[in-house]
């Protein structure tokens, strides 16, 4: 039986996670998951040495001890962020090492099967690099604009139907509830001074029927075709409302997306497209650490036991 452990480093409520954790414990593969952002410096302990081989020590949580050398995987879910230390001196000095120095062992461990990589994820997040991938690998992508010129927005808007969407899918509290900003229509009569505030994206409207989800996990591709009511342009902001059905991907898609998890060193993305009439998928974002649990349930994909495979098995050609 091969002892060697899976790193799982999320936050501590997250279904998704234990949904794989549970696959994982039941073909008997060890699991150790802590929560770096909250958990470090205690009641995780890190002993790291650098050796010939690469790292070494040990990582413990609890009672629960992991050999660095030999870790199998590394599942970096949805941990919380290091704290910045926003208080007195010694506390900022804490909390930019214990970033680096945690953050920088579990980034270097050798022989070890990262889902995904932490900087990798990080550089991915950025839309502008995602747009670019998508356009080298293959993909449609529709008319883009990234401007906080009110005068260059609002000829853009003007030209065509067009969509705001945010650069950056952060919290963001209404009354101190939090709230959603999802992709509408930006009418170029509605664009004013308030755009030379930030950076805006805008993006030409596809006229979409359907929208598609394709989580890639390693070399494999599940596919799910969600339907919205009519009018409906983000279907994150409806999801009562939601059908799904399994769709098959086409060839050339497939490779394409392959290929983007390439670019960025990933072997996980969670991907979105617009499909129109005639059956063209239209690249609107990649989220390289996105959720897929619901619609695992809701269109019958087997995504768990992917990610469960790869982790256990610990080889990709996206490694």
């Amino acid at each position: 039986m091969d002892g060697r452990p899976v790193l799982v480093c999320t936050e501590y409520e997250d279904a998704t996670a234990d949904l794989v954790i549970a696959e994982l414990n039941r073909r008997r593969v060890p699991v150790l998951r802590f929560d770096p952002g909250r958990d470090f410096p205690a009641p995780v302990v890190l002993a790291a040495r650098v050796e010939a081989g690469g790292w070494g020590g040990r990582l413990s949580v609890g009672e629960r001890t992991a050999d660095l050398s030999a870790v199998r995987a590394l599942y970096h879910r949805r941990p919380s962020p290091y704290p910045t230390g926003s208080g007195e001196q010694a506390a900022r000095f804490a909390a930019h090492e214990n970033r680096r120095g945690l953050g920088g062992v579990l980034g270097a461990l050798p022989g070890c099967l990262y889902l995904s990589h932490p900087q990798a994820i990080a550089r991915a997040e950025y839309k502008p690099a995602q747009l670019d991938a998508a356009t080298r690998v293959g993909l449609t992508v529709p008319a883009t604009l990234i401007t906080n010129d009110p005068m260059e927005a609002k000829a853009f808007c003007a030209a065509q139907p067009t969509i705001y969407k945010p650069l950056h899918a952060g919290a963001y509290e209404v009354e101190d509830e939090p709230a959603g900003i999802w992709a509408a229509p930006a009418e170029a009569g509605e664009v004013d001074g308030a755009v030379s505030h930030s950076a805006h994206l805008f993006q030409a409207q596809v006229p979409k029927v359907a929208d598609v989800r394709a989580v890639v996990v390693g070399e494999q591709v599940f596919s799910a075709r969600i339907t919205a009511p009519p009018g409906v342009v983000d279907w994150r902001a409806e999801y009562q409302s939601l059908t799904y059905e399994p769709v098959a991907c086409p060839d050339v898609i497939r490779g394409a997306l392959l290929r983007f998890l390439t670019a960025f060193g990933l072997n996980f993305g969670a991907f979105d497209f617009a499909l129109t009439a005639d059956g063209a998928w239209w690249f609107l974002e990649c989220n390289p650490n996105g959720q897929w649990a619901w619609l695992e349930d809701a269109a019958g994909l087997p995504i768990t036991t992917a990610i469960a495979d790869l982790l256990e098995n610990g080889a990709s050609q996206h490694e």
